[in-house]
């Protein structure tokens, strides 16, 4: 009897680590947002000292970060390309401290890292490949053990940010740059080491985070299975299959949900997240697609985007993550914020200080499912009989924790 406890025990940790959803955003700028000193208020107007607080009421469970090597050593880098080890040691802490998980996004480069760009930090820039292969595995560990020191352990850690093309290409500007593409071999083997030696970091220093590969081209579904089909064939240690979706950038939902279907056919055993997405509330930033008909650039045209997008989101039981990117972007009030950029997609208002409509949609990813001991089980899944483990009926819903049947399914009921 004690091994089935034990046993159950078990079974019931792994299957609410699975079943756990995931909704936040990437907030990597909050801190240097702050020093514009801008004026955050709560949906009623009240004016709230730590915008996490505001992100902790709308139901959010997760935060996620960028780190770059050596952002000082890139000439001209944007000021807000300024995610430093001792920023993100800083942010990551107070995100923790907040009772938020952790994502930390390496970028393994001194600026962004996305498909356009994957350029070599300049320290490393001389290295050869088998250097490399060490300095990822070092940089990474070293990176991850000064996070644990400082109370900042991530719990989903992405080695590389938008990598569907590889990493660590080069030195900018380069004629040799390598990178790795659909229908061609070149760079693959380099890559995916790249990718075994930084997971290999990954699981020393924080064996139970997750780890995730981050790709975008989800307008693109051959190039996202070539892409994880080497990933596969060449042995890559990871867990989630991690995406950009921009309308703007992949079109519209129903080309994401096809990426979706695709992905977890192919890759049953990986979750997915949306670990980038984003849509505009006051003006039409300019893409590869235009949606603003569909949606327009408005308060009421991004929450029916976002109500949308989870709708779908929430029929596909592989997904179990939603970060908005850069939601906490904030110039309010102008006169004396002066902010020196602007950001078209945050999920606060910079005419108000107040989140904008959509934020309060993000919860609803965590809905359609009931919430029993922090395990999400649909709602169909409550309807009629069930039977506890040793056969015996326990009516139309258990209403004690424990491992049951219906219709052929194990379905765990934890504390409430």
């Amino acid at each position: 009897m004690k091994f089935i406890s034990t046993f159950l025990a078990l079974f019931m940790a792994t299957v609410a680590a699975n079943a756990q959803k995931y909704i936040g955003g990437d907030i990597s700028a909050l801190t240097r947002n702050e020093t514009f000193n801008p004026t955050f208020l709560d949906k009623n107007g009240k004016t709230v000292s730590d915008p996490l607080d505001i992100f902790k009421s709308e139901e959010m469970n997760i935060m996620r970060v960028r780190l770059f090597v050596k952002p000082s050593d890139y000439a001209n880098n944007d000021p807000w390309a300024c995610q430093d080890l001792e920023y993100v040691k800083e942010l990551g802490k107070r995100i923790k401290d907040k009772g938020f998980k952790l994502m930390l996004d390496f970028h393994y480069s001194d600026t962004w890292a996305d498909p356009a760009k994957q350029w070599t930090p300049k320290q490393w820039e001389t290295l050869t490949d088998d250097q490399l292969y060490t300095k990822i595995y070092e940089y990474t560990k070293d990176a991850l053990e000064q996070m644990k020191a400082a109370g900042a352990e991530p719990e989903f850690i992405q080695t590389g940010n938008e990598i569907s093309y590889g990493m660590l290409w080069g030195k900018e500007g380069s004629s040799s740059l390598k990178k790795c593409f659909l229908g061609s071999s070149a760079n693959w083997s380099r890559f995916t080491t790249l990718l075994k030696n930084a997971g290999k970091a990954c699981r020393e220093v924080c064996p139970s985070a997750k780890i995730i590969i981050h790709t975008e081209r989800a307008a693109q579904t051959n190039v996202l299975t070539n892409f994880y089909d080497r990933m596969k064939s060449d042995n890559v240690d990871y867990d989630i299959i991690g995406l950009s979706y921009y309308p703007i950038w992949h079109n519209t939902i129903a080309t994401l949900e096809t990426a979706i279907k695709t992905l977890e056919s192919r890759y049953a055993d990986k979750n997915i997240m949306i670990v980038e997405t984003g849509y505009g509330y006051s003006w039409e930033y300019k893409g590869d697609y235009n949606l603003y008909a569909t949606y327009p650039a408005t308060e009421a045209g991004q929450k029916q985007f976002t109500d949308e997008l989870i709708t779908m989101l929430n029929k596909h039981e592989k997904v179990n993550g939603l970060l908005w990117w850069w939601m906490d972007y904030n110039a309010y009030p102008w006169a004396t914020t002066k902010m020196d950029d602007w950001w078209y997609a945050p999920l606060i208002d910079s005419n108000t200080g107040k989140p904008l409509a959509a934020m309060s949609s993000l919860k609803d990813f965590l809905q359609g499912s009931s919430s029993v001991g922090g395990i999400k089980i649909e709602e169909e899944e409550t309807r009629g009989p069930w039977y506890n483990a040793a056969g015996q009926p326990v009516g139309e819903k258990p209403t004690k924790p424990g491992l049951y049947f219906r219709k052929g399914k194990k379905l765990v009921v934890g504390k409430e």
